[in-house]
């Protein structure tokens, strides 16, 4: 019997799903460490793991002759795993395209409503019972209807928004990616991200993490975005340099930013947490019971198949 290791506590409907695996379950909420990744590379047949579980190329150098076979990612995103270390090790890795689609496509809109709505600072206002009361002028923030999105990357997850934002919001929409894409709504393909930072009210970062993508949101593009418009990232951390959203939004370069994940996640500075013009969520992207339990149930039929030998569903 194949020993699987789960890194992390996974929602209770995910385990019946592992029957015929040797199953340990860790039951913690914080990362594998350094000497745990190394111990299940040489310990288990396989390990779901996930965000947050850096197998960089220097825990499988440690480990000559690892056991493990397959790193079964719970999560879309894989920049915390050297694939080609792990390649190199003779180990597969999977993830769970598909299932975060839509979650996390709603949560880039649910920030886009709170920043340009100012929704954050409203709930402030009314706990601290500062509120004083309708009046005409209070908290004026930007209307989204009919405004132009700049979507940062049309895979999956941009496509997902896209739709949201074209037939829930009559809004524009221009891209930017690699190559124009054949959708089925009308969008517009810019090959230059300072253009289409210049042209938009909304600009939405969607692109994988990885070292091309890594601080691809930086001074200069948030400096050719207009005075009035939004920066929402839903992608990874550092695709944002985040030192540079904290000049711009302290500076008024642009309107205001939401924000769901971070470049040194979860660690943010304080100089973040003290701008109002800023939207924080705590990397809740795919934070539903239906959507965890589909992650999980991919992340389990990729370990299934790989050692029943059948076809991956998702290697990545």
């Amino acid at each position: 019997m194949k020993k699987v290791l789960i890194s992390r506590v996974l929602p209770e409907a995910v385990y019946p799903l592992l029957e015929g695996l040797d199953v340990t379950r860790r039951d913690q909420t914080s990362p594998l460490s350094k000497d745990e990744m190394r111990a299940a590379l040489g310990a288990f047949d396989g390990v779901l793991c996930t965000l947050g579980d850096q197998y960089s190329a220097d825990v499988f150098a440690d480990v000559a002759q690892p056991r493990c076979k397959i790193l079964a990612n719970f999560g879309v995103g894989y920049n915390h795993i050297d694939v080609a270390a792990a390649k190199a090790a003779g180990i597969v890795v999977t993830n769970t395209p598909g299932a975060v689609t839509d979650a996390t496509a709603d949560i880039a809109m649910t920030l886009m409503l709170m920043s340009a709505r100012r929704a954050g600072e409203g709930e402030r206002l009314v706990r601290a019972g500062k509120w004083e009361g309708w009046h005409p002028t209070q908290m004026l923030g930007l209307h989204l209807t009919g405004k132009t999105v700049g979507i940062v990357g049309m895979g999956r997850i941009g496509q997902a928004i896209a739709r949201r934002c074209h037939f829930g919001f009559d809004m524009n929409v221009r891209y930017y990616g690699r190559s124009p894409k054949d959708l089925d709504f009308e969008a517009a393909f810019h090959s230059d991200l300072n253009a289409l930072a210049a042209c938009v009210d909304v600009l939405v970062t969607a692109v994988p993490g990885s070292t091309e993508t890594r601080h691809m949101i930086n001074a200069q593009v948030l400096g050719a975005m207009q005075p009035h418009a939004r920066l929402i990232n839903i992608a990874r951390g550092d695709v944002v340099e985040e030192a540079a959203l904290i000049d711009a939004l302290q500076r008024g370069v642009i309107g205001g930013a939401g924000l769901d994940v971070y470049e040194f996640e979860p660690a943010l500075p304080e100089a973040l947490r003290a701008l109002d013009n800023l939207v924080l969520l705590p990397h809740m992207g795919t934070s539903t019971e239906e959507v965890r339990v589909d992650m999980g149930g991919m992340a389990v039929e990729n370990i299934q198949a790989f050692f029943r030998g059948n076809p991956l569903p998702n290697a990545v």
